[in-house]
Parts: structure tokens; sequence; C-alpha cells
């Protein structure tokens, strides 16, 4: 495709339906980055233009640059893409696309392209994508920018956020945040569960009644809460992701027949799966880990990444359980659940353990301004996924003494063998980690340990499941047993209280936390400043102000 165009006769080249997200940035080093972005067929060509002449080109002048024999032109450069299918994406009859439906499960071509661009200079350079279909129509996008890593001695500004499953209030979040600190950061730390169910691409891309990942992320969403309508906001196509891995990103047994959320909530201990995140986020990695654990310092902060989580189960259930085997899967034990057993070991003595002491003791680490510990699953926490203890479960087989059949399968979970405060804490308090940022249990809430570590999760868009504590009054939903905290944090700690403008109960007392279907609340950690503050917005009041509820310093 080159030469001359007639634009009149055909569509211009900006459609964005024919891209299935805008670009996102993965994974920046001292002079290159990583452009992704995801269509439906595999095209005839995905380009990325880079420079200043690009913000002055037409889209046809983009299509020429892109496509003509020469790789360089005034102020840009040309990188070509590679292309490469996802494996396992699918959708199936709950998949919920505007126009389509499926019976499914059936597979959902979804090609990612992903260019490397290489002789970034430091600071802001812009870029566009140039995107050709097999039909050979090409999209080209607005102009976006990328940035090299920040060098080890410049400050930055990192959103916290995690646990956005297309919940209803993550396009309000974000669009909160760009209104509030803009989209040009230098990292998103997602803290894992950014979907539902890992192979459903539409909950990546273009569910039509939920604000799915990248649509969010991007500013592609429309969510109505309060009658306003909320886009998101362009975060990803300025701003670097680096997520971490968390029980949703994990998919279960596979199925030519059964469900896509069957699949999700049927994981063995030796028989899940995590391929469809690791082809969406190829990077970061590191040598031992690859995606699942990797450590990269942005500018004056070490962040370490690690893969700490396991397959939720319900309480009580027919079925497989947190506690119990129910009576629909007892005498089947291919149908057995095994608890809530931990995905990837992370207790003293693993590979992921070992790897994480040798990071902590790295020159990058111990030179940082700031140390970050990223992972999905916290042990210290007031929310009901705080519990049972993170820990392998010890299970109990009883049989009919007569006829040898089970007549019981029970799980227990010593809060003394949690791996995350028996194992992980002591590591990460010993080498001066400053702030442990989690997901989860879907709502705010912070923690200082004795060693001067904070502990912060901050996934509250909703879907909160309440807070367990003295000031609630609420408990719970536990067995008995001296092993499961009905309230408070399971770790012993005592929640701080918000230090600026803290949520009050119904006497005025402050609540140390945040736990609404309705407020939602996002964090930025400053290194400038040597803080991490805290903002809260009210969905239900769509014209009010982000209100600033929380600040705390690092060191």
């Amino acid at each position: 495709m080159t030469g001359d165009h007639q634009p009149a006769a055909e569509a211009g080249p900006t459609d964005p339906s024919r891209l299935l997200c805008e670009p996102y940035l993965l994974d920046p080093g001292p002079e290159s980055g990583y452009v992704v972005w995801h269509t439906e067929d595999p095209g005839n060509g995905h380009f990325v233009l880079v420079g200043p002449g690009v913000t002055g080109m037409t889209d046809w002048q983009a299509v020429d640059a892109a496509t003509d024999d020469a790789a360089t032109g005034p102020g840009w450069r040309r990188f070509t893409a590679q292309t490469r299918q996802l494996s396992r994406t699918r959708e199936d009859a709950e998949s919920r696309v505007a126009g389509r439906a499926w019976t499914g499960p059936v597979g959902r071509p979804v090609y990612r392209q992903l260019a490397e661009i290489t002789g970034l200079a430091a600071g802001r350079t812009p870029y566009r994508v140039v995107s050709v279909d097999d039909q050979g129509r090409p999209t080209v996008t607005t102009a976006y920018s990328i940035a090299p890593a920040v060098s080890g001695d410049r400050p930055v500004r990192l959103l916290l956020t995690s646990d956005h499953q297309l919940k209803a209030m993550t396009a309000a979040n974000l669009a909160k945040v760009a209104e509030t600190v803009g989209v040009h950061l230098d990292g998103v730390l997602m803290a894992g569960d950014m979907v539902n169910v890992a192979d459903r691409a539409s909950d990546w891309f273009d569910c039509a009644d939920a604000p799915a990942f990248f649509a969010a992320m991007t500013g592609r969403a429309a969510t109505t809460i309060a009658g306003r309508t909320w886009r998101g906001a362009e975060l990803l196509q300025h701003t670097p992701l680096y997520p971490a891995i968390g029980n949703h990103e994990v998919m279960g047994r596979w199925s030519e027949t059964a469900s896509l959320d069957s699949q999700f909530n049927d994981p063995q201990p030796a028989d899940w799966d995590v391929t469809t995140y690791e082809e969406l986020f190829p990077r970061p990695r590191s040598e031992a880990g690859g995606p699942r654990w990797w450590s990269r310092t942005i500018g004056d902060v070490h962040l370490i990444t690690l893969f700490v989580t396991g397959i939720w189960r319900p309480h009580v259930t027919t079925g497989a359980g947190t506690f119990a085997e129910g009576p629909a899967v007892l005498a089947d034990p291919e149908h057995w659940g095994h608890g809530r057993f931990i995905f990837e070991p992370v207790h003293r003595g693993s590979a992921q353990y070992r790897w994480l002491e040798r990071e902590l003791a790295s020159e990058a680490a111990r030179s940082a301004r700031f140390r970050v510990v990223m992972f999905h699953h916290s042990s210290h926490g007031l929310g009901d996924n705080s519990t049972p203890a993170f820990t392998d479960p010890v299970q109990v087989v009883e049989r009919d003494p007569d006829t040898g059949t089970v007549s019981s399968v029970r799980y227990a979970y010593p809060l003394a063998e949690d791996h995350v405060l028996r194992d992980l804490e002591p590591l990460l308090s010993a080498n001066g980690v400053h702030l442990v940022h989690t997901g989860h249990t879907h709502l705010w809430n912070r923690f200082r340990n004795p060693a001067g570590v904070n502990w912060l999760e901050t996934s509250n868009v909703g879907n909160s499941y309440g807070a367990y504590d003295v000031t609630s009054g609420l408990s719970r939903p536990l067995p008995e047993g001296p092993d499961l905290v009905r309230q408070g944090d399971p770790g012993g700690l005592r929640p701080v209280v918000p230090t600026i403008a803290p949520l009050t109960d119904p006497t005025g007392a402050p609540l140390p936390y945040v736990a609404s279907n309705d407020v939602t609340v996002f964090s930025v950690l400053d290194s400038a400043a040597g803080v991490v503050r805290s903002y809260r917005f009210d969905t239900r009041e769509p014209d009010s102000s982000v209100l600033l509820f929380d600040e705390f310093p690092l060191a």
C-alpha cells in the first residue's frame, strides 16, 4: 500500500473498532520500551511510528510512512511489530459482546502485535500505531507518548491499583486518576485480578455491559453511574503497566465443553494455567521466574513483583469448598477442589523465595531510595479474603469403617504456617522494604509493622465484601477455630486510620478502611515527596470533587 490515497472513496483510517484495544506500554529500558496492541486477524502489517514528526502527520501520511519503503523520515522512525496469535482466548454463552453471541466455548482469534522501540531519548517521545488488516484497511491511532525507563536517581509517580474485574466503578476510578494526577505517570502497579476469567477475550477487550480491562485503562469504556457515563482514561497509552498475577489470572483444567467460568473454578494443584496472562504480558520478566516474578528499577524505586496467590473457594458449598468437599463431589475425588491451595510456592526454601532473597540483597535493591514489593494476596487485611491463612491446606479424609467410602474431607489452615506472615514478612522487614502493595479483598486498608514496613491494599472499585473490624462490628462468616480470625487483621496488626479525611461511622468515629460499592479509591506513590497519597470519590455524586483522605511517609 504505497503512493497517493483517495480517502473520500473509503472510510478513513481511524476506525478504532478495527483494533481490539488501544496500544499499551510495557517494560521500558534505558533507551527502549514495548508497544503492544491486539487485533482479530493477523493483518498485512503492523507498525509504530516514533518521533516528534508524527504529531503533524495526517492519518494518510502516517499510513504512507508506515507502508512505504523508507523506514525513517523527517522527525520519525518506523518500527515493525511482531505478530503472535494468543493460544487460549475463547468465548462462550456467558460472553457479552455487542452484536455477537457464542454457544461455546469457542476459540476467539486474538493476535498480539508487539514492537520493541529502541533508541529512545530521555523524556517523552510521540508515537502512533498504524495497523493494516487482512483486507488492506489501515487503522491509525492518535499520537501518544513513550518514554524510556526513568534513571535511577530521579523521582517517580506510580499509580497503585488492583482487582478491576470489570467492576462498575473502575471507569470512574480511572477517569478521576487522570483528572487528579494526569496520564503521564511512570508506572501503573497492578496487583492482580484484572479480569474475571483470564481466557475470556471479551473480559480483556470488549465486554458490552461492563468495563473490560483494556477498555477502561485506555479510555474506551462506557459505564453510566448516577447519570454520568465514564470512559476510564488514556493511561496505558502513555504509562507502562507493571502487573502481578492474581487468582483471576489463573485458569483451571481445559475443557472443550464446560463453560469458561467452570473451567476457571476447576484448577487442580498440578493442573492450572496462566498462559493467557503470560501472552498478554510477556514483559517484564526475569530469568528465574519469567513473567511470573521479576524486578525492575523505576527511577528511585526498586519494584519486586511476586506470584503470591491461591485458588478462591466458597466457604460453604455443595461442591469444592474452602473448608470441606461438599456432598456433591464427596464420592468423586476427580472433582475435589483441594481447598484454597497455593499455585506457586513462596515459602522459605522455594525457588521463588530463594530468588527473592537474592533480589533483596542485590545492589539495585540496596541502592534504591525506596523498595516496593507487590503481590496479590495479603495476609494483613480487614477483608474477607485475608482468611484463612495463606498456607498449604491440611487435608483430613474420613471413611466409613464398614464400607471404606469417604464420609468427609476437611481442610485446616494453621495460622502459624501462613507463608506470607511466617516467611515473607520477616524477610521483607529485615531488608528494609518500605511498602508492600497487595489486593484481593476489594477494599482500602493499610498497616505498618514494627519494622516500619507499610502494607497497603487499595483495590476498591466495587464488589466490596465488607471490612471485618471492631469499628464495623462485623465478623467474618467462618467456622469456629483458633486459626480462623473472625475480626481484625489475621496478622495481628492494628489498621491505620487515614490521616486526613477518614470516612466515619454513624456516631462520627473515624473508620480505618474504605469498603464500599459507591466510594472508589486510588493511591499514588510520589517518591519526590516520599509519600503515598490515597484519594476517594463518591460515584453517587458525579459532580463532586476527588478527596485526598490519607497520606503517609514511606521512610
